[in-house]
């Protein structure tokens, strides 16, 4: 097909995640390749956002693609019930890389089923319904994960799935719980305390939290929070629960963000990176105490997809692909890199409040005064960044504009030459920015 008839049909046929559809003007994407892809047209943009933070070891790999090919030669599918050699592998070799005493798993097909069963499993386990987690926070667009999500996304998702409760995290949006990481820690976890006495602690199951917040900030928590909130629900029996499905498989600088702070959760929800978006995969993984409930205990969970046999097979290489090429140790490496560019950046321009990242999970954000004053406020838009975004896309660089801030999270693989000549795209965007606001 032409490139606009490829449009048009796309327009006219299909719905639009998160837009209207007279409003959307898509990419026509025909192929990529590392951390490139390519339009019909044969214009080349710098994958600086992983497409959604997922495709971890790069495009089309080709131990990967290989991989695909030889599973479409092997089991396709076989209905949850059975036992096949991919779903073996998968959950052994899962068992061996998550630390702790995870050692089970469920598969489903996405960072939002994982964690629907996942709410499923802390009621069921603990026989409490009410559900704990953050306002700054994102964990799917399924009827129960929309409720979970405290972003302005589950506004017209409401009234959902009764029993969730939404809290502060340690960084709120335009104030803070103290000057320093022990003040904010105590202040944020005694306010929690608070709230889980107003609830009733007997009534709540578990606490979701991103590990590191993905896309309301990449907001790592502070020193001392994840091992302070997990004393603080361990006293009243509520589960913690690590929604690691855009900041695990490496993106940190970790294989999972929670090794960073050396706790381990109760339940940790995956997607995303298990298979670097390659197919459609999840997973829930579950403590040995958990494990053990489900053993005497039924789990009123499944459907159709789960541990579908062909995207194991492609998760199992996909993983393995990340390890045995050193993705994760190249991410903290180029995290420096990143964290250089962004302090350089800072300095140059006046537009430039912040940038935060750990490993190759980072956003930059943008101010219109010295006052640091957003360029728009919460949920809304401004000029100036259509101007950022336009030059963005004008110049090869493909990436999420989200408010006052932009999105810094390229494949695991990326060098440094490449890192450098995306931040010079993004160095002169920000000239662009400058101009309009100062």
């Amino acid at each position: 097909m032409e490139t606009q008839e490829i449009i048009d049909l796309c327009k006219k046929h299909t719905m639009w995640t998160w837009s209207k559809g007279s409003a959307v003007s898509p990419l026509p994407v025909a192929r990529a390749e590392g951390i490139y892809f390519y339009t019909t047209d044969g214009e080349r943009f710098i994958d600086f956002n992983s497409q959604l933070m997922s495709v971890n070891i790069g495009h089309s790999h080709p131990r990967v693609v290989q991989a695909i090919k030889d599973a479409a030669d092997g089991l396709i599918y076989a209905f949850p019930a059975t036992a096949t050699e991919n779903r073996a592998k998968v959950a052994k070799m899962l068992a061996d890389l998550v630390p702790g005493d995870i050692n089970t798993f469920f598969f489903c097909l996405g960072g939002a089923e994982a964690n629907e069963n996942a709410i499923k499993a802390a009621r069921l386990y603990t026989g409490r319904h009410k559900i704990l987690s953050r306002y700054r926070s994102y964990h799917g667009a399924t009827n129960a994960t929309m409720q979970l999500t405290g972003d302005p996304r589950r506004w017209a998702n409401e009234p959902g799935t009764p029993g969730f409760v939404k809290v502060m995290g340690p960084w709120p949006y335009d104030y803070s719980f103290g000057d320093n990481d022990a003040d904010i820690v105590s202040n944020n976890l005694t306010y929690l305390e608070e709230v889980i006495m107003y609830e009733g602690p007997q009534n709540i199951a578990a606490m979701f939290i991103e590990t590191v917040v993905g896309t309301n900030g990449i907001l790592p928590p502070p020193d001392g929070y994840l091992q302070g909130l997990r004393k603080l629900l361990d006293k009243y029996g509520i589960l913690l629960v690590c929604d690691e499905v855009m900041c695990g498989f490496g993106r940190t600088g970790k294989l999972f963000a929670f090794e960073h702070w050396d706790v381990v959760p109760d339940i940790v929800t995956m997607a995303k990176g298990l298979t670097s978006s390659y197919v459609p995969l999840g997973a829930m993984g579950v403590s040995d105490k958990i494990a053990k409930h489900f053993e005497e205990n039924v789990f009123w969970g499944g459907l159709t997809y789960n541990s579908h046999s062909f995207a194991l097979a492609v998760a199992h290489e996909c993983v393995r692909t990340l390890i045995d090429e050193g993705m994760v140790e190249n991410a903290a490496k180029m995290g420096t890199v990143m964290r250089s560019e962004m302090d350089r950046l800072t300095a140059k321009h006046p537009c430039v409040k912040v940038g935060r990242q750990i490993g190759l999970f980072g956003m930059i954000d943008l101010q219109r005064d010295e006052k640091g004053t957003p360029v728009c406020g919460y949920n809304s838009a401004d000029p100036a960044m259509g101007a950022l975004a336009t030059y963005f896309r004008e110049n090869g660089l493909f990436t999420f504009i989200r408010w006052s801030s932009f999105m810094c999270n390229p494949p695991l693989c990326i060098t440094e030459e490449q890192l450098l000549e995306a931040f010079a795209v993004v160095d002169a965007g920000l000239d662009v920015v400058d101009n309009e606001l100062f």
